[in-house]
């Protein structure tokens, strides 16, 4: 079975930086187009970037020009980094396929507390 690792959390300033990792065993990641989730406190969990196959990618406007998603197929690994931090980026990170009838079981998730 295929197991997700999100890492990279933590508490962090406002303005601030972070770099999340989405690690994988059981597939290899790269012959699938993935995504970051995050779900905030009273919300439903939403999509803010995505990667495909062929390296083409997007973004949620609320995190346009300060998220970055990558992949390191060689790591087998999916990246988020994270510039110019806000609170209301505070969530916990999850990252899965973005074809919803073909999601993986989700991981534990990485919990980002942006906060002075």
């Amino acid at each position: 079975q295929v197991q997700l690792v999100e890492s990279g959390g933590g508490l962090v300033q406002p303005g601030g930086s972070l770099r999340l990792s989405c690690a994988a065993s059981g597939s290899i990641l790269s012959a699938y187009a993935m995504g970051w989730y995050r779900q905030a406190p009273g919300k439903q969990r939403e999509l803010v970037a995505s990667i495909t196959r062929s390296g083409n990618t997007n973004s949620a406007d609320s995190v346009k020009g300060r998220f970055t998603i990558s992949r390191d197929n060689a790591k087998n690994t999916v990246y988020l980094q994270m510039n110019s931090l806000k609170p209301e980026d505070t969530a916990v990170y999850y990252c899965n396929r973005i074809i919803r009838s073909a999601f993986f079981d989700w991981g534990q998730g990485t919990r980002v507390t942006v906060s002075s």
